[in-house]
């Protein structure tokens, strides 16, 4: 039937069929037959696989340059910009080369307590709107060896003197030319905040990054939270932060409270939020290191967008790979040989809230300058020609008693007028006294108060050698010495000297040249301690610093007991 297959029959006799050896052939040709059927199906196979291979490796390969650059887009198009340097005069500086021509790197870290977006508005609170100063001053120094770093705080309620800025496109003034309070330059900008660091410590100041509140948030999210303890129980009802004495793991706005908190630590002034902020920086350090977080490219992009989406920079900084470039140098320098210090200051004689630059500081910016590590062992001392201080300070001389150049002017024919530009008072009236103790013209007086961060001796023309035994006269280097405007030689007392009759830095005629050989000379009086140190907590201050409503002043311990309905900023 039609539909169903026939069945052969055998012929009779065997007529038509193959002999028994034919049929054993025949099978064997059929076994190759088919054998040769699969190679060839196989190979077909094999090569559509292999071809699915390929467009599969061709199309990770897109994907993952499309990614890249998709990722490399956001990233640069989450960072803004701005000008390095903004000063009516003068520049950022040049690092000098070693002698195998590496150079530092020096980065201004500027903390902004700008409102001027909502975010940052709802986290800071208080008024919001255009305008900001710059909680945070921290300069970053790397060393050219990369093998050292310094992370130098300058407190925010520092009083100097602070230059001009302008808008560098128009020319027009944005912040003027006065004396007052380091942290209001960012008013000006960033570049006008690198401007006034420059001015006060002569570093050359490569770059800058200026993060916002929300900055702080993003990172401490991206890295897992930061884990930091506190020596007692501390509210600070302007901050917010609340903690109960111990250990505690911060992300998000505890981590922004714990570094913008001033009254709950120390003595309440920005010296013991300084302490705070290293401790925090440390432990960071120490927890992006240990969780491989710049190794995992998964967390590393995390971090990236957290931090990128933070940040204005200065041109030298404004892509993805110059900010990598500057994190891989960072990440060179081992944890303990990562300095965390505070530059040397006083307290303010006109307000005790304020402050102005300590004697050792300018030691400090010294030390940072000459690229010299701030741990490790000293360097061997320069040998000094310089005479032995007396044993017994009694002895010493009550004035100045250097002689006067042999092919100078007497000195009782040089009259100077002395400037006061320390805010401490008596000072100009105490040296113009010493300068007549030691031969100087009776004429000798003070003069009208100025604003300086660094003392020097001024002279008008053809008084050069006038005002260069002036400055021999009182230990002020030759460098101090310069041109001046006024009819007269005058002298400015800075506020690196703020004592003494002697110039800090000449004092014995060695101290220069000590704290340029030991790192404990020159970090003397100042807060220190390294990225490795896990020992250290935030000290809870004791003093009366803080303040609740219907109660008054008290301690943060005190409040922390007096404000149970508070929640902690962290368990």
């Amino acid at each position: 039937m039609r539909g169903q297959a026939e069945t052969a029959q055998p012929a009779e006799d065997g007529a038509g069929g193959p002999l028994p050896g034919q049929r054993a052939g025949g099978r064997a040709e059929a076994r190759r037959a088919a054998a040769r059927q699969q190679g060839r199906r196989g190979r077909r196979r094999m090569r559509r696989w292999q071809r699915g291979l390929v467009y599969g490796v061709a199309g990770v390969v897109v994907l993952t340059a499309a990614t890249g650059g998709y990722l490399y887009y956001r990233l640069n198009a989450n960072i803004h910009q701005a000008p390095l340097y903004t000063g009516e005069d003068g520049d950022a500086g040049k690092e000098v080369p070693d002698a195998f021509g590496r150079t530092p790197i020096n980065v201004l870290v500027i903390g902004s307590d700008s409102r001027a977006n909502p975010e940052d508005c709802n986290i800071g609170g208080a008024d919001c709107g255009d305008g900001a100063n710059a909680d945070v001053n921290l300069l970053l120094h790397v060393s050219a060896d990369r093998t050292n770093a310094t992370v130098m705080s300058i407190p925010r309620d520092l009083r100097t003197d602070l230059p001009g800025c302008k808008d560098p496109k128009t020319g027009k003034s944005v912040f003027k030319a006065q004396r007052g309070l380091i942290n209001s330059t960012l008013q000006g900008g960033p570049g006008c905040t690198v401007a006034a660091v420059r001015k006060l410590t002569d570093l050359p100041i490569d770059h800058f990054v200026q993060v916002d509140f929300s900055g702080v948030i993003k990172m401490s999210d991206a890295v897992g939270g930061v884990p930091v303890c506190v020596t007692d129980n501390v509210y600070d009802p302007q901050s917010h932060l609340k903690l109960s004495k111990g250990e505690h793991t911060l992300q998000g706005m505890a981590a922004l409270q714990f570094v913008r908190t001033r009254h709950g630590f120390g003595d309440g002034t920005d010296t013991g939020r300084s302490t705070a902020q290293h401790l925090f920086l440390g432990s960071m350090v120490r927890q992006l290191k240990s969780a491989g977080t710049l190794t995992n490219p998964a967390e590393l992009l995390s971090l990236a967008d957290a931090a990128t989406r933070a940040l204005t920079v200065d041109p030298g900084l404004d892509g993805v790979t110059k900010l990598v470039g500057l994190g891989q140098d960072i990440s060179k320098v081992p944890s303990e040989r990562i300095t965390f210090t505070t530059m040397q200051v006083i307290h303010d004689p006109a307000d005790d809230n304020r402050r102005l630059i300590g004697p050792g500081a300018t030691d400090l910016f010294r030390m940072i300058k000459d690229d010299r590590p701030l741990t490790g062992d000293p360097a061997p001392a320069a040998p000094s020609t310089a005479p032995s201080a007396p044993a017994d300070p009694a002895s010493a001389p009550a004035a100045p008693s250097t002689p006067p150049a042999a092919n100078g002017p007497a000195r009782s024919g040089i009259t100077v007028v002395v400037r006061n530009g320390t805010g401490v008072t008596g000072r100009a009236t105490a040296l113009a006294e010493a300068l007549q103790q030691a031969g100087f013209a009776k004429g000798t007086a003070a003069g009208q108060k100025v604003t300086a961060a660094h003392s020097a001796v001024t002279y008008p023309a053809g008084k050069e050698a006038a005002a260069q035994q002036v400055a021999a006269a009182l230990g002020l280097p030759a460098s101090a010495v310069r041109a001046g405007d006024g009819p007269s030689v005058e002298l400015w007392i800075g506020t690196d000297w703020t004592t003494g009759t002697s110039y800090p830095a000449a004092a014995g005629g060695t101290a220069s040249s000590t704290a340029a050989a030991d790192p404990a000379a020159a970090l003397k009086g100042a807060d220190v301690s390294t990225a490795d140190d896990t020992s250290g907590c935030a000290r809870v201050g004791h003093e009366k610093t803080v303040s609740l409503p219907d109660w008054g002043g008290m301690t943060p311990v005190q409040a922390y007991d007096r404000s149970k309905g508070v929640p902690d900023s962290a368990p």
